[in-house]
């Protein structure tokens, strides 16, 4: 059986290596703070293994994750100056390839869905399954990485094999902290939602919905969900609260609204939110970094006038459609 944590120990090796090239950086001026950044992350992937199994204390991993939030707060990790290639020699290599280029990334998703929705029906002939059950589409993931690699590799032929990792480390530096963002903010929703906030959020909106007035519950839904994930940082997470404060209880229980709309709409209401937050990072924030825009809040500047009238539009959508 493939697991999915063999990935995860791929994924912390890579930040370990990452972490000791910037320490070997001198050209970083950030770089001891910065590799122990990367290497705090790197080392609780593997750690956090030990946890699950229940063989090591997860305060741990609590006190790493403060550590990282504490870096991060002083601002590490810092950039380095070195490059992997020149701006000519990009240029050159965009010519002599063309499209070729994007021959690695379209490896991703195409291998990833193959995982996901055939391999992990296979059996092996002891009746175990080839995948570990229910990470079919990440452990697809992981190999669709690996094999993206290799296809980079093969097509572009670079000087040395390590160059991977240094353009990778490079990436990083661009977009610092905000690499991990995603993940804090996918354990935040869950940290909510095992602790009672819908339910909370529930008896607030108790007071605050007139009573039969189905407009006013869409409003608060998909507005509550764009609040929520302006504030979160990912829709994903905000969904459960918000389901379980208003979606389901009113919206659905209440209004007898068809579940599915009701929550396919909640869902694009809440990605209004996205467009307007820095706590999506990966959305808002990256690109800026990538781009080396000056503004690194100009997608979210460039966006706003787009997320506002279309959550106008979903809440019209929703009432219209879903009862």
């Amino acid at each position: 059986m493939i697991k999915v944590e063999w990935f995860y120990w791929i994924c912390g090796i890579f930040f370990l290596l990452i972490a000791l090239q910037v320490f070997n950086d001198r050209t970083n001026p950030k770089r001891i703070g910065s590799a122990a950044f990367w290497g705090i992350l790197g080392l609780s992937f593997g750690y956090g293994t030990l946890v699950v199994h229940k063989s090591a204390p997860s305060w741990l991993l609590g006190i790493a994750v403060i550590g990282l939030a504490v870096l991060a707060g002083f601002g590490f990790p810092g950039k380095g100056q070195e490059q992997t290639t020149t701006p000519a020699e990009r240029v050159a290599f965009a010519d002599r390839f063309g499209n070729k280029l994007f021959l690695p990334a379209l490896v991703i998703p195409v291998v990833a869905a193959l995982f996901g929705a055939w391999l992990a029906k296979v059996k092996l002939g002891d009746g175990k399954p080839l995948l570990e059950t229910g990470f079919g589409t990440i452990i697809g993931l992981g190999v669709a990485s690996l094999l993206a690699l290799v296809v980079g590799l093969a097509l572009l032929r670079p000087r040395s094999p390590a160059v991977p990792m240094h353009e990778g480390r490079r990436l990083l530096e661009h977009i610092g902290w905000a690499a991990i963002l995603p993940q804090m903010l996918a354990t935040l929703g869950l940290l909510f939602t095992a602790s009672g906030v819908g339910k909370a959020v529930g008896r607030i909106t108790d007071h605050l919905v007139p009573k039969g007035s189905l407009i006013a519950a869409v409003a608060l839904y998909c507005i509550g969900m764009a609040i929520f994930t302006i504030v979160m940082g990912n829709a994903f997470a905000a969904f459960p609260v918000m389901t379980a404060a208003v979606g389901w209880p009113l919206l659905v229980q209440q209004f007898h609204g068809t579940p599915a709309v009701v929550f396919a709409v909640g869902m694009l209401a809440g990605f209004c939110g996205t467009l307007c937050t820095p706590m999506a990072a990966n959305f808002n924030l990256v690109p800026a970094a990538l781009l080396e825009m000056k503004d690194q809040y100009g997608p979210i500047k460039a966006q706003i006038p787009t997320a506002i009238p279309l959550l106008a539009c979903n809440i019209v959508i929703m009432y219209i459609f879903a009862f």
